[in-house]
């Protein structure tokens, strides 16, 4: 029996397309819409997710609290104080530096380029991968003589000395009033997308290149920052707070009074704004479900009025009240769902050849597919009562008579 209203609900459809077609079509844009905008907060998540991965999910900064006003010397960092922590919680810590960066004009000839310098300890790749193509990364000789010796990446080096290979290459900078001759050690390759490039605020006429972190924290050695990773096998969130509290004593502050910003704290935010301002569009979006439902009982009892005389042969014939009503609830799912499903493969398709353009991988959820499609039917089933009930109260005799 359902088999033949199936058929019979394809066979009104085929009949007439483009009135089908036009019945779907709020369907379509709603269904569309909607699987958009959950794809593209997935998508986004992804890629944040990756970002995150890439500067290490393990890592955090701390530092005196900026509502702290009474702030005094003693509340910044020192190399000793990196020793103690380092002294104290070494098992649990990955990596610390100084969490320290300059910006210096760099000088080779003629050529002046802007170059953004990140201060790092030697066993910085341990935590960062990091694709060396050319010399040697920072040894731990570097950092302890705070060696002017750099690591540039392709883009910064052909834009400076205009050469991808520069290790051996000298050139001039001013760090905190000193003019020095710095020296390349190593070159590296960044390998990111077009999307990342452009959330990463990459700067392709710039330069950027890691120096010995004791160089940016010269003269005086105290610094605003730690930056930490913790070691895969450590409790995290335990580790940071035992440190943040071990730091506060030390300097006769209160735990309360330092600052430990995690990357897991930010990708939970950045998750929590997408996945509000997805619900929030998405349930916009999901308004013109509403009208493509409005729509499809429309034309449903447009289709119950053209078929009367049918209906009444079909009960003259014996079918029953709640047969009559199958049909038409059949016809209107069919056409809910056939609407639905062309608007998931617009939207994921949309979505897919979006993501193929700037070089990100799309994420569509096959759940949420199946979720909307079947919605999409049961909109199509609750739009479709009142019609198909009109119809299957219909007197046969009254619809036989029908012109």
């Amino acid at each position: 029996m359902l088999w033949e209203n199936m058929l019979m609900a394809f066979s009104a459809i085929r009949v007439n397309k483009m009135r089908s077609f036009l019945t779907m079509l709020g369907i379509i844009i709603g269904i569309g819409s909607v699987i958009s905008i959950v794809s593209i907060g997935d998508t986004m998540k992804s890629v944040f997710e990756g970002l995150y991965r890439e500067i290490g999910v393990t890592q955090a900064y701390l530092m005196i609290g900026y509502w702290v006003d009474d702030r005094r010397q003693s509340d910044f960092f020192t190399l000793d104080d990196m020793a103690r922590i380092k002294e104290l919680f070494g098992d649990e810590i990955a990596y610390m530096d100084s969490n320290a960066y300059a910006s210096a004009d760099a000088l080779y000839g003629r050529n002046k380029v802007k170059f953004s310098f990140d201060g790092i300890d030697y066993n910085y790749p341990d935590v960062q991968k990091i694709n060396l193509v050319h010399g040697r990364f920072l040894n731990e000789g570097d950092i302890l003589g705070r060696r002017k010796n750099v690591v540039m990446d392709t883009v910064s080096a052909q834009n400076l000395f205009g050469e991808e290979n520069a290790v051996g290459k000298t050139f001039r900078t001013t760090l905190y009033g000193n003019v020095d001759e710095y020296t390349v050690v190593g070159i590296y390759r960044k390998e990111i997308s077009p999307f990342q490039a452009m959330m990463m605020g990459a700067n392709e006429e710039g330069g950027e290149a890691y120096v010995p972190y004791t160089l940016l924290t010269w003269p005086n050695d105290y610094f605003y920052a730690v930056r930490l990773f913790a070691a895969d096998e450590a409790q995290m969130d335990e580790l940071y707070q035992n440190i943040k509290i071990f730091v506060a004593k030390s300097k006769g502050r209160k735990p309360e009074d330092f600052r430990m910003n995690t990357v897991q704290d930010e990708m939970g935010s950045v998750n929590g704004m997408l996945g509000g301002m997805a619900m929030a569009v998405g349930g916009i979006a999901a308004i013109s479900l509403l009208v493509g439902g409005i729509g499809i009982m429309n034309i449903m009892l447009v289709s119950v009025t053209e078929r009367t005389r049918e209906i009444g042969i079909r009960k003259s014939l014996g079918a029953r009240t709640k047969d009559i009503m199958i049909q038409f609830l059949t016809e209107s799912a069919i056409i809910s769902a056939c609407g639905g499903m062309i608007g998931t493969l617009l939207g994921g398709g949309l979505v897919m050849i979006g993501g193929s353009m700037m070089g990100i991988t799309a994420v569509i959820r096959p759940g949420v597919v199946a979720l909307a499609v079947g919605f999409s039917a049961v909109v199509g089933l609750f739009f479709g009562i009142y019609p198909a009930s009109k119809a299957a109260k219909k007197d046969p005799i009254e619809a036989l008579r029908y012109e």
